[in-house]
This record gives structure tokens, C-alpha cells and sequence, in this order.
């Protein structure tokens, strides 16, 4: 069987001090390679310390939770209230009066419009046919009078070479 390390906490974290040393030696080499380049050095990266080992995460009390959402809403309320303020005032400003149309009026309106539907539907009742035979016989007169409107004289045609 191969044999097994064991890994406890100060080995690893003598690995970690290692990798953080090798880590800071590359990131010198990188920072000279640039400069000899004629770039910018790499963003200053300070030598950051180490983090302590079992650090814990950083966690907040209920009591201190409690206390942040208080002073939130207190602020939230306070927008809130300086905000209303002037919408209160525009929805107090009296609205003008409903207008309301007399009797008079409204009688003479339903008068046009009985007219207006009277004519409408006795220009539905025209008879139809005797339309069409109008029509008809305009198209029919118009088809006689073409050919004289369109076909000079001949005498007219014979006379407007010689003219010129």
C-alpha cells in the first residue's frame, strides 16, 4: 500500500506560505520583464498578508440585521413623506365643474340627427334600376358623339398639310 501523508493543519499551512512566496517571487519577475519592455508596471499589488488560518467569515447578529432594517424603513418613510406632499397638494385643487347640456340643446342635436337619418335612408330607397338605365343611356350617347369628336373632317386633315 502506498503510504499516506497525514495532512494536518501546520502542514498545510506551511504549503500556503510556500505558494505565497513562490507567488511573490513571480509577480517580481513579471514586474521586471514589463519594465525592461518599456511598460507599465502591473497594477501595485502590496504584499497582502497572509490570511490567518480558520479565519471565519464575517457574519451579522439578528440584533444588528434588526437594527439596519429599522433605520432603512426610517429613511424609506421620510422619502416617502416628502414626496407625497406635493402630490397631496395637486390632488386638493378643486376640479372644474361637470358641464352639462341643457334640454334645448340636446333636443335640438336629436333633431339633426333624425334629419340627417331621414335623408340618409331616402337615398337608400332611390330606385336602383332606373339608375342604371340612365347610365346606360348616357354611355350609349356618348358612344355616338366619339366619332365625330374624334375623327376630324376630311377636308379639315386635307387642309392642314397645305397650310404649312
Amino acid at each position: 500500500m502506498p503510504q499516506t501523508l497525514k495532512h494536518d493543519s501546520d502542514f498545510l499551512h506551511a504549503a500556503l506560505i510556500g505558494l505565497q512566496h513562490t507567488l511573490g517571487v513571480i509577480e517580481q519577475r513579471i514586474a521586471e520583464l514589463r519594465s525592461h519592455l518599456g511598460g507599465q508596471p502591473a497594477p501595485g499589488k502590496a504584499a497582502a498578508p497572509a490570511p490567518a488560518t480558520g479565519a471565519k467569515k464575517r457574519t451579522m447578529s439578528a440584533a444588528a440585521r434588526k437594527r439596519i432594517a429599522l433605520a432603512q424603513k426610517k429613511r424609506w418613510a421620510a422619502y416617502n413623506a416628502t414626496k407625497a406632499k406635493p402630490a397631496a397638494s395637486k390632488r386638493s385643487a378643486p376640479k372644474p365643474p361637470k358641464r352639462v347640456l341643457s334640454a334645448e340643446g340636446r333636443a335640438r342635436i336629436v333633431a339633426a340627427t333624425k334629419k340627417r337619418w331621414a335623408a340618409f335612408h331616402k337615398a337608400q330607397q332611390a330606385p336602383k334600376p332606373a339608375a342604371k338605365k340612365a347610365v346606360k343611356k348616357a354611355a350609349k350617347s356618348v358612344a355616338k358623339k366619339a366619332p365625330e369628336a374624334v375623327a376630324p373632317p376630311a377636308a379639315a386633315v386635307v387642309a392642314a398639310p397645305a397650310a404649312e
